[in-house]
């Protein structure tokens, strides 16, 4: 039976800003593994089965992200774990492009796992995906 998605009213603007930079984080990780990919097919790598291992890894987080922002934004509980984790993953990801030099690039995804990270806390968030928890624990 299918879950019907809450009314866009009802919708706190904190969702649609983690659920679109959880989709673009997604959408960034699957342009760094078709580039990946493009590299891997162009050069001869160290370690074929480690290279594949990783693309294949890239694509599935990829996907997965994107499966992760799309549940949501229509509001399942669940996605609350799956969008804090990526966050913390991607802090730590941060701290260590900042370290090592790369302050382009560094800065803005810690601004950016922050933000997320602190509105997945708030209390109009929380109350959105709990809300009707029972129907919508998928």
């Amino acid at each position: 039976m299918p879950v019907p998605s809450s009314s866009p009213a009802s919708r706190p603007i904190a969702i649609l800003i983690i659920a679109a930079a959880v989709v673009l984080e997604a959408l960034a990780l699957l342009a760094g593994a078709a580039l990946y990919g493009y590299g891997l097919a162009t050069q001869t790598p160290i370690s074929l089965a480690g290279s594949i291992f990783l693309l294949v890894l890239m694509l599935v987080f990829g996907i997965w992200l994107l499966v992760v922002g799309h549940f949501l934004f229509r509001g399942y509980r669940w996605t609350r774990a799956a969008a804090l984790v990526w966050q913390v993953f991607v802090v730590v990801v941060a701290i260590s492009m900042i370290q090592g030099g790369q302050f382009a690039l560094g800065p803005v995804l810690l601004v950016a796992a922050g933000a997320s990270f602190g509105l997945l806390l708030t209390k109009p968030v929380t109350a959105f995906l709990v809300k009707g928890a029972a129907p919508r624990a998928l």
